[in-house]
């Protein structure tokens, strides 16, 4: 490609990563192919770095960087100064020159001044561009030259962010080799937009939806609208079916300040179809492009505007499920689809619920039909029979409560809500994922699983060298899991008690009610950990994305993360966000207090002995004797499994894997994502390797070793870990006895194995 500092995104292509990041790499490939992606110019990492050579600021810039980053105090200041730095020096006359020239091209082809996102896309020698994602800015609805002048540098200047700045630390990053482009392109300011599986999301059968709305794509993304709903037989070009949603609000721009407004759907679109024959097979024919030029169905996102369609993303369907064969005609009954989260059969009314004022219209019995679950809603899932949401995957709330309930659910149907009314009889299958009208006898056999109230578990059970323990979430499922007769509890989430709590625990902080906050923590934990005591019950400290904190109330001061998953979550918040890691602190030492030793506090997410360190010094500081409680970590990122000696040199009690996030984390497959869901593999060869190199390290040492992630609940992988020598495996509620027998069995056969051997 061309050696100028600003470059055209049709000049890049994925291998030109190093210069233009992956953004403008990705946007420049589907450009290449010829795909009506909006375009735009990249003004690449090697004009930041003149930018920065040419002012003269590299050794007052990065000098300002060497702080003591676990200060959060001195880090804002650094953070503060580096960016004052940043917005005071110069860009290269050539380099604005360049910038203005190519935003009066893109203003010439459209006969206007144009509004441009400007988006940043770090890259570094050596180092992957996700390494830095979510950490930089971007910039929507920018007009002007001088905007997108002063929007450019503001990227720059993100790149030293408090959060940035912290990450490359701890990661050991070399901050004057990490660079920054910024990717300058055209906004579509849609008439109707939407969402399009290129194939079908659960099956990958060749039919194509198509989902949209009026204006912005917002509404369809967000679930803020019912959006039409269109089904396309790829093979012969046929639209099967199409429903036609009543829209009633939409999102748009002003076109003077260029922010996004809710206005009232006119009243003649309300009930009109968005799309016509024509526009749902351009659709279609872009769906059959993208999956060729990537290999694999596509997630596309899509916008139109004067009849001219725009793609504006492309991702991989990762939900697609190989096909079980079976006699049983019951998939061509099913009125929806979605994931079977929480196994069982269950029939009853539907009841519709849109938040916490509607919960008292379900009864014993019925079956609740919700957009997501919230904490707020545990009450009446514990009346349900069933559950059903438009949203979520297999470890969203919904997900995880019901199947700790032996609750039946399907999650991620998309349209439950607009489907189902109130009062509606209708059976669902929680393994298969699927939700039939009226009681469906090929769906519910004779020796169907028994109701959620009446599950029992062994009255008796094997006694297992390797100690089996179960999950717990919410203090209502603390009944359930004592009767699993569980060795302990693997893994007591708090962020589960703290989303079900009125108010953002910031909210508490800033009305003075702090006390308040830490009793309520303390209740919580105590159900749990005296039902069990004295076995053990190892609590997490606060693992929330900032996505689901966002939603609660004073919870708007929550940052806005582009993979919220890879963010401001696990230990790294607490080590910044100490105001809220301290009444954390406070309602432990509270309960070991109260005299409750077989509590053990566990550290999520750490990728740095550093991180531990702090925790710990932080603890004792306020009072925790490491003497009267055990301290553990979770091994979810595979820089902590890699360097677990470093870890253990730190002073470890034990560890568990949190296999869910290990095994995104390892196979760069996003665990939430149902269209990769194919490729989710926690008996993969690499997380095995790490796993029992972590194993063989810690028992070296004495150090307990754990599992209370997903794969935990699977026996197959809970006979492996015997044979490696894990101390205890913690599983789901539901699954803690098919564990235990399988860990009984596994330990027998090595038993018979070694007796053999000797002879």
């Amino acid at each position: 490609m061309t050696e100028d500092s600003v470059v055209w995104l049709e000049e890049v292509g994925k291998e030109d990563i190093a210069i233009v990041g992956g953004k403008g790499a990705s946007l420049g490939e589907m450009l290449r192919a010829e795909l009506p992606v909006p375009t735009g110019f990249a003004v690449t990492a090697q004009a930041f770095r003149r930018f920065i050579d040419e002012n003269g600021i590299n050794d007052e810039l990065f000098s300002s960087l060497d702080v003591d980053v676990d200060d959060a105090d001195i880090l804002r200041s650094a953070e503060k100064k580096a960016k004052q730095i940043i917005m005071a020096a110069k860009i290269p006359q050539d380099i604005e020159k360049s910038i203005r020239s190519k935003y009066k091209e893109l203003c010439k082809k459209e006969g206007e001044e144009v509004f441009v996102a400007v988006r940043s896309s770090a890259t570094a020698e050596d180092l992957p561009d996700a390494s830095f994602a979510g950490q930089q800015d971007t910039f929507l609805n920018m007009r002007g030259e001088q905007n997108v002048i002063d929007a450019v540098k503001k990227c720059w200047a993100s790149l030293y962010g408090a959060r940035a700045i912290y990450y490359r630390v701890k990661q050991g990053f070399d901050h004057s080799k990490v660079n920054l482009c910024a990717v300058v392109q055209m906004m579509v300011e849609a008439e109707k937009a939407g969402v399009m599986f290129s194939s079908h999301p659960s099956t990958g059968e060749p039919f194509t939806i198509i989902e949209g709305s009026w204006g912005l794509g917002e509404t369809v993304v967000s679930g803020s609208v019912s959006p039409d709903y269109y089904l396309v037989d790829k093979k012969t070009k046929t639209i099967k079916e199409r429903r036609i949603a009543t829209k009633n609000v939409m999102h748009t721009k002003d076109p003077k300040t260029g922010k996004t407004m809710d206005i009232p759907v006119p009243a003649d679109k309300k009930n009109a179809k968005v799309l016509d024959d024509n526009e749902i097979l351009k659709l279609v024919d872009f769906g059959d492009v993208l999956e060729d030029l990537y290999g694999i169905p596509q997630d596309i996102e899509w916008a139109i505007k004067n009849k001219e369609i725009f793609i504006l993303q492309s991702r991989p369907i990762t939900t697609i499920k190989k096909k079980k064969e079976t006699n049983e005609k019951v998939a061509t009954t099913a009125i929806l689809e979605g994931l079977g989260a929480s196994p069982g059969i269950a029939y009853g009314e539907a009841k519709l619920v849109s938040d916490a004022s509607e919960l008292g219209k379900v009864k014993e019995g019925d079956i609740l039909v919700a957009v997501m679950t919230t904490p707020d809603m545990v009450p009446a899932m514990k009346r349900a029979a069933a559950i059903v949401t438009d949203e979520g995957g297999l470890t969203c709330h919904a997900a995880i409560v019901s199947r700790e309930l032996g609750c039946p659910a399907v999650v991620g149907t998309r349209r439950a809500t607009m489907v189902l009314t109130d009062g509606m009889k209708i059976t669902i299958d929680g393994e298969k994922g699927l939700v039939f009208e009226g009681k469906k006898e090929v769906a519910v056999p004779a020796a169907a699983q028994p109701e959620k109230t009446s599950v029992t578990f062994a009255r008796s059970k094997p006694i297992t060298a390797t100690e089996v323990k179960v999950n717990v979430s919410i203090p209502e499922a603390t009944a359930r899991a004592l009767e699993t007769q569980a060795d302990g509890v693997g893994l007591l989430r708090i962020e589960h008690m703290i989303l079900g709590l009125p108010k953002h625990p910031k909210q508490y902080i800033k009305e003075g009610k702090a006390d308040e906050y830490v009793a309520e923590l303390v209740s919580r934990i105590q159900t749990v950990v005296d039902a069990f005591y004295p076995k053990p019950v190892w609590v997490r400290t606060l693992d929330a994305p900032t996505d689901e904190f966002r939603a609660m109330e004073g919870g708007d001061g929550e940052p806005i993360e582009p993979n919220p998953m890879l963010g401001f979550r696990g230990i790294r918040r607490d080590l910044i966000d100490t105001e809220h890691f301290e009444l954390e602190v406070r309602a432990f030492k509270e309960l070991i207090k109260r005299g409750y030793n077989n509590m053990g506090i566990m550290i999520p997410l750490v990728q740095h002995p550093s991180e531990l360190r702090r925790a710990k010094e932080f603890m004792t500081e306020r009072g925790i004797d490491f003497g009267k409680t055990e301290i553990g970590i979770m091994v979810e990122i595979p820089a902590a499994a890699l360097i677990i000696d470093q870890f253990l040199a730190e002073g470890l009690d034990f560890v568990s894997f949190g296999t869910n996030d290990l095994t995104q984390y390892t196979l760069a497959v996003d665990r939430n994502n149902e269209h990769v869901a194919h490729l989710y593999n926690e008996l993969h060869p690499a997380i095995m390797k790490l796993i029992e190199h972590v194993i063989i390290e810690c028992n070296k040492v004495g150090v307990k070793t754990s599992i209370c992630g997903q794969a935990g609940s699977n026996p197959k992988v809970a006979k492996r870990l015997v044979e490696l020598g894990i101390t205890s495996i913690s599983a789901n509620i539901d699954a803690v006895e098919a564990v235990r027998d399988m860990v009984a069995r596994t330990e027998l056969q090595l038993l018979l194995k070694g007796a053999r051997e000797k002879k």
